[in-house]
């Protein structure tokens, strides 16, 4: 019995097509121009044109996802051909995703948008220059075996994918695109809700006893980059490898609207950091704005405080600040609305609802009541890795600024009794490949989680003199291999532009407020006359300390769950809380991946531009360093330290 295909289109490609397929005897060529009614026997839909037509492609996507029925388009563009997707009723990754995923994918983003906008609004032109008989025989040919494979029912190869013909070689290239959950075609975000906002945590059994992660690479490799990484429809659109650092540096171009966003990874293996950087791309991309859910509570915090986080106990700017006429942030108004999302406190045991510019980091640009970063987000390979990771990373952060502004003269580690070969090879090549001397210090806080603050000081003439960086983790040798990977990844690469841009440091040498972006935290140390400034950990003359007399044994555990509810029950004893936002997204849920944002209420926020500083209404700025007794009485925010962080 033979299947009825619906063939839309008029030009020299639809020629072709009915051609092709009027060879293969089971198909019922059904043939009409768009838009017309829908023949009641039709089974698949062909949508074909000789020039790019969006308006056409968003018209079948609604007519055909409303009747139910498969359809597959291809059309030219710019001198090449393109087959697919195919589009199936009920399933997401249609032809606006595609179209979505190759816009972003290119360089020319912004202008492509406002074509496409052009096109849908006016229509274009009959036929695209490039258009050849032999290039539409060649596209028919490949039309036709899906058709055929699509009415068998077996799996098309168009399905999820899209196949580009270069007209001029007839060359085919297959570029693989994932479905956006904001389509307004086929995304079906669910609405946050109190209910799914609830956490329980369950088993999450190690990749190996020695590791913290639950994936290993190398399952992980097997999917990141064919899901993710693609130059033509990629998620992420570029890799790099970077041979200039003593340590492998890759890095991942996360092509947004408004510019391009660098995810690097730092490991001691090329391989592994370029799947570092795509996860950390990723991580990116779910900590931008809601992705995964629709924000639904639009309302203030005095209407909402008996289940909402009180804002201000995450640290605001200072009142100098908000004064200024020109500061892009207001206080913080308990009776004017915003939008809330729903995430998770342990401390409480209950649903708790935050701010959404705090869950999401790129929402409180120019607006709103504080300025939030990607502090605290991180991606794991389950719910409970994830969450185990951005504590880590908040916690780093805190660290690094308690010591900075009460100005802690924390003890300084000796690497070699680490008895770790890997770490002292790292400072050994840190040192002979980029000319730094490295010194490790001890910054673990009252919570008793391993932290440590890494110094880079440069024993030649050139480049940055000092490089800061941190880590934390329940095995301090871990934290200090990350931390070294973040020196190393600023040694040698931003010499030239500190060498060029001096003149703008010595500036905020003498004006901290000129210190704006995140680069100029750690540039601005790269000038001698800012060493002083860090006397308080480069006094030498106190013994170097062990880590077996600065560190506890740590337990062994299979089951990382394990190691997360001692986090969990270290920081509870000091009060606290650890407060989960899920940003996981269908991109990624869909590899077993999971993203969230973790807040410490109480922890300091990393912030990047001196006038942005977050530390008013944190008491532990003032309390911490009398508590660990670095000093004699707690401190009064006029006695923290008054000059930029150094974390790059």
């Amino acid at each position: 019995m033979k299947k009825a295909v619906w063939v839309s289109g008029s030009g020299l490609l639809a020629d072709c097509v009915l051609e092709e397929l009027g060879n293969r005897r089971q198909i019922q060529i059904i043939h009409s121009d768009f838009p017309a009614d829908i023949p009641a026997a039709t089974e698949m839909a062909l949508v074909l044109d000789d020039a790019w037509h969006p308006s056409v492609h968003l018209e079948a996507e609604e007519r055909f996802k409303e009747a139910g029925i498969p359809w597959l388009r291809s059309f030219v563009s710019f001198g090449e051909g393109v087959v697919g997707p195919l589009v199936l009723p009920g399933k997401p990754g249609c032809s606006q995703c595609a179209d979505q995923r190759q816009l972003m994918a290119g360089r020319d983003r912004k202008e492509m948008w406002a074509l496409r906008r052009k096109l849908q609004e006016q229509g274009g032109v009959p036929r695209d220059a490039a258009a050849s008989r032999p290039g539409f025989m060649q596209m028919a040919s490949l039309i036709g075996a899906e058709v055929q494979t699509i009415l068998e029912g077996k799996q098309a190869l168009t399905e999820g994918r899209l196949a580009f013909i270069d007209l001029k070689t007839l060359g085919l290239s297959w570029h693989s695109f994932l479905p956006d959950s904001l389509c307004v075609q086929c995304g079906r975000l669910p609405d946050d809700s109190k209910a799914s906002a609830r956490i329980s945590l369950q088993p999450s059994r190690k990749s190996n006893p020695d590791s913290y992660r639950t994936r290993p690479m190398a399952e992980l490799g097997k999917v990141l980059a064919k899901d993710y990484l693609d130059h033509k429809t990629g998620f992420l659109n570029q890799k790099m490898l970077d041979l200039v650092p003593p340590f492998a540096d890759a890095s991942v171009n996360l092509p947004l609207f408004i510019g391009d966003e660098g995810a690097a990874g730092r490991t001691n293996s090329y391989a592994t950091s370029e799947l570092t950087a795509i996860l950390e791309g990723l991580e990116r991309y779910c900590g931008m704005d809601p992705k995964g859910k629709r924000t639904v509570i639009y309302d203030s915090y005095s209407n909402l405080k008996d289940e909402a986080l009180n804002p201000l106990e995450v640290g605001v700017h200072s009142k100098d600040h908000y004064e200024q006429a020109d500061f892009p942030f207001r206080p913080f108004d308990p009776d004017t609305p915003m939008n809330w999302v729903w995430g998770y406190s342990f401390l409480e045991d209950r649903p708790l609802l935050v701010p959404e510019l705090l869950a999401y980091y790129s929402l409180g640009c120019g607006e709103g009541f504080v300025f939030e970063t990607s502090n605290g987000c991180a991606l794991g390979g389950s719910l409970e890795e994830a969450i185990f990771y951005g504590i880590m990373e908040v916690v780093e952060r805190d660290s690094f600024l308690l010591t900075w502004y009460g100005q802690l003269p924390l003890p300084r580690l000796d690497p070699r009794t680490a008895d770790d070969r890997e770490l002292q090879l790292m400072i050994e090549r840190a040192k002979a490949v980029a000319g730094y001397d490295t010194f490790l210090y001890n910054a673990m806080m009252e919570h008793g989680i391993p932290s440590v603050w890494a110094m880079a000081k440069n024993r030649k003439q050139e480049g940055l003199n000092i490089i800061c960086a941190a880590g934390a983790h329940l095995d301090p040798v871990r934290a200090a291999k990350s931390a070294m990977h973040e020196l190393g990844g600023m040694m040698l690469t931003l010499d030239e532009k500190f060498v060029n841009n001096r003149p703008n440091y010595e500036k905020m040498l003498h004006n901290p407020m000129l210190v704006q972006q995140m680069e100029d935290h750690g540039m601005l140390f790269g000038l001698p006359e800012t060493e002083g400034r860090l006397g308080f950990l480069l006094d030498h003359n106190r013994p170097l300390r062990s880590f077996s007399e600065e560190f506890a044994d740590r337990p062994v555990r299979a089951d990382l769950k394990d190691d997360l509810v001692d986090v969990l029950q270290k920081l509870h004893e000091r009060k606290l809380d650890v407060i989960v936002v899920d940003q996981t997204v269908p991109e990624i849920k869909r590899n077993g991946l999971h993203c969230v944002k973790v807040l410490i209420p109480g922890m300091l926020p990393m912030t990047f531009g001196h006038h942005l500083t977050r530390v008013q209404g944190l008491e532990r700025v003032l309390e911490v360093p009398k508590m660990l007794g670095y000093k004699e009485a707690a401190l009064t925010y006029g006695q923290l330290n008054p000059y930029p962080h150094p974390f790059p």
